[in-house]
Parts: structure tokens; sequence; C-alpha cells
């Protein structure tokens, strides 16, 4: 299984649950997916406030945050990275929005450019690729890593379930799950099979009545 299909499946399951449920409380989790026409008038005033306020993240934290959460969920042959899912702007909102983020993102950032310094001598965004995939590899996997990286897994845990929801609750995150919602259907009464089993028909006057499809 391809990492896009175990984060799906995490997803899906209970990986994100916590993440997904504290958001559903705001309209964080909207965001991405809802047009003003779908919202309420408050949370229309709620997105315009909260936009409003002064960026969190500076550009660095962002690049950072953008070359991490890709690294998590990478574009594949038929969907999008979460840059192009918008996720990075996603967790600039979540950010202001449920502030009790703040403080273990903005932690977690620096633990990552200090350790990135420590091994490579430059920061997370300016290592290579496989560098940086090195260092993932390091506190991605919470049962495999040393204790001295503890800091470093929580915080890939929480931008894990960040990028996860941030990506499945965007367009091209619902698209890439096939989610269809409500769809029209047409309804032609019970299966005559189903009827004799109950002993049932129904009558003349029902099937000239209802419209056959």
């Amino acid at each position: 299984m391809d990492r896009r299909s175990s984060l799906k499946a995490m997803f899906i399951g209970t990986v994100s649950a916590s993440v997904l449920v504290e958001a559903c409380k705001s309209a964080s989790t909207t965001v991405a997916v809802a047009t003003d026409d779908d919202r309420m008038q408050e949370e229309k005033d709620y997105l315009v406030k909260v936009k409003a306020e002064p960026a969190f993240f500076d550009e660095h934290e962002m690049a950072t945050i953008t070359v991490l959460g890709d690294i998590i969920m990478p574009k594949d042959a038929t969907s999008g990275s979460a840059s192009e899912a918008k996720v990075p702007e996603f967790i600039e909102f979540i950010v202001k929005d449920m502030t009790e983020h703040q403080v273990p993102v903005r932690g977690g950032l620096r633990w990552l450019d200090l350790h990135s310094f420590n091994k490579h001598g430059k920061s997370f965004v300016s290592c290579s690729h496989d560098q940086q995939i090195g260092i993932v590899d390091e506190i991605a996997y919470p049962k495999k890593a040393k204790p001295e990286v503890a800091q470093g897994v929580s915080f890939f845990n929480k931008m894990r379930d960040l990028v996860t929801t941030g990506y499945y609750t965007s367009e091209i995150g619902v698209k890439d799950l096939g989610y269809m919602g409500n769809q029209p259907n047409q309804w032609n009464g019970v299966p005559d099979d189903v009827l004799k089993q109950h002993g049932l028909a129904y009558t003349e006057k029902e099937l000239k009545e209802c419209i056959s499809f």
C-alpha cells in the first residue's frame, strides 16, 4: 500500500478524527470545499474576520510547511499534492482559528530546522529531497523513533493530522476519496421478487398511478 492509500485509509478511520471533529465546530473544514452560497452569514462574517488577521507564519515557516506537506501528501498519477490542494493555507487558517495549535506547530518547525542544521548544516527546506526524507523517516514512525527525537515525533504526528485533514476536506481530496455526495436517483418501487417473498403485490391502481422508469 502506498503512502496516499495508507493516509486515505487512516483518514477514513481514526488518525485525523480528533482534528476533524474539532475543526467541524467552526467553519474550518469548509474553507476549501464550500462556496459563499453554501455558508450562513455568520460563517461568512467569521471567515472574513479570521482572514483579515495578520499572518501567523512567516515566509520561511510557510515554505517549510509546504515542503513537509508535499512529503506527507505528494502528487500522484491521479491527484494533486498537498500544496496544490492549498493545505498550507488551511493550516494557516487553522492555527488562527484554533490557537492551541500555534505553539506546538511553531515549536515543531523550529525543532525541525535545528535538527536539520545539526545533521546537514542547513535548514530543512534547503536540504536535498533525499536529506528531507531521511529526517522525516526519523520522526514518522513513533515505534521506531529514537527517544532523542520525541519532540519531532509529536510534531510530525500533528502535522500529519493537519495535512491529512486539510487535504481530504479540499476539492482535490474529496475527489481523491471518490466521495459523490447526494446524487439524484429514480425509484421504481419495491422489486417484484422482494414483494413475492412477503406475499405482497402492487394493485393495478397503484401501478397505473405510479411513474415507471
